[in-house]
């Protein structure tokens, strides 16, 4: 298992990285939707549909939606992410209180919906901070992985205090802390290098706490997805890794909210320097 995990990471880890900062514009777009698309395949075997053909024809949808916007000149734009903002608090509501909730969400029309709104204003998100300049991707991607880092490490030495055990009973508040505490010190040091007012540095450290918070609430909706769905991985297309949703969990929740914010304040200090 470790050998299969360490040569799907040899070719995925330069290949991802490649496609988020060697590509702009449209060679972008397609190639963050393809990772997207691969997600809605995974997402259609959460919600419960079992033909093949069914679950084909429901990514068709997806694609459909994103030529649509790209055509239509909205992919840019921010009300996906404002969808996006008022999707995660339902979808926070369900975490939290899961089990009880259930029969709010399970229903496979309904998870598909869940979907739409978890998956296509991520895709939207990567394109608005590509289009900034790739800094504000480079730091959003970075907040994640430093926050799974430092959950990881605050988490196996001190985690005690479950956070949610009926959805992931692996995690911790101690985890959290941790993580928090990793990406809070990120967001100084990205405060300090970029040309940003001192209000607007302030400000990115409260949001970089806020989009922390968020990337460990994707984690644990596809967490409570699975568990419904009494699967351990959402596929098996990265062999080692699971799926394609299980890499980006945290992603769909973290990059959207985080555009938003950008869109919102964070691109607005930096131009009223």
């Amino acid at each position: 298992m470790l050998k299969q995990r360490m040569i799907t990471a040899a070719w995925l880890a330069p290949l991802t990285l490649i496609g988020l900062f060697g590509l702009q514009g449209g060679a972008f777009a397609l190639f963050t939707a393809l990772i997207v698309l691969l997600g809605a395949w995974e997402w259609t075997n959460l919600a419960g549909v079992a033909r093949q053909s069914a679950r084909f024809a429901l990514v068709v949808v997806m694609a459909m939606l994103m030529l649509a916007m790209w055509l239509g000149g909205t992919v840019l734009a921010a009300w996906p992410l404002w969808l996006a903002a008022a999707g995660w608090v339902m979808n926070l509501y369900w975490v939290t209180h899961y089990p009880a909730t259930t029969g709010q969400w399970q229903a496979t029309s309904r998870r598909l919906l869940m979907g739409v709104w978890v998956l296509l204003p991520c895709w939207v998100g990567f394109n608005v901070l590509r289009d900034s300049g790739a800094v504000w991707l480079l730091f959003v991607l970075l907040l994640v992985w430093t926050a799974d880092i430092g959950a990881y490490f605050a988490g196996s030495r001190w985690g005690k205090n479950k956070l949610a055990p009926k959805v992931s009973p692996g995690k911790s508040w101690e985890g959290v802390y941790g993580g928090l505490a990793a990406t809070l010190l990120l967001a100084i040091v990205f405060a300090v290098w970029q040309p940003i007012s001192f209000v607007g540095g302030v400000a990115l450290v409260v949001i970089a706490g806020l989009v922390t918070l968020i990337s460990v609430l994707g984690d644990l909706l596809e967490s409570m997805l699975k568990r419904y769905r009494n699967i351990k991985d959402s596929s098996q297309l990265l062999p080692g890794h699971g799926g394609v949703l299980d890499r980006i969990d945290s992603l769909t929740a973290a990059v959207p909210i985080f555009a938003l914010f950008y869109l919102q304040v964070i691109h607005l200090q930096v131009s009223a320097l």
